[in-house]
């Protein structure tokens, strides 16, 4: 199959974009079949508002990267040690450091 550059129309900005040979190409081996319907930079805002970092969503590396999560201190309700842990804590149950949570998991 021979492919051309074709101008497509924006469906978000209503700008004129081109729709290249390359672009179409690469559209064909992911098995993709309907032509894109946003120009480049509103295909990347739209990641952006979706993901967050630039339309990232996963690992890091090319395909990404995502923010720390945010840890919590605690104290460790087996041995006393201060530790974080990814949620707050509510103080109506136990919270455990790594080491002492994987004792009292394998306990059960």
């Amino acid at each position: 199959m021979s492919f051309q550059d074709k101008s497509l129309q924006c469906s978000d900005c209503g700008r004129e974009f081109t729709f290249s040979v390359e672009d179409q190409e690469f559209f064909q081996s992911k098995g993709y079949t309907n032509e894109p319907k946003r120009c480049p930079e509103c295909r990347q805002a739209r990641k952006s508002e979706r993901y967050g970092n630039g339309g990232n969503s996963y690992g890091n590396g090319g395909y990404g990267y995502r923010s720390p999560r945010q840890m919590f201190p605690a104290v460790c309700a087996e041995c006393g040690k201060e530790t974080e842990v990814p949620f707050e804590p509510r103080g109506d149950r136990p919270v455990y450091c790594s080491d002492c949570y994987r004792k009292v998991r394998s306990s059960r």
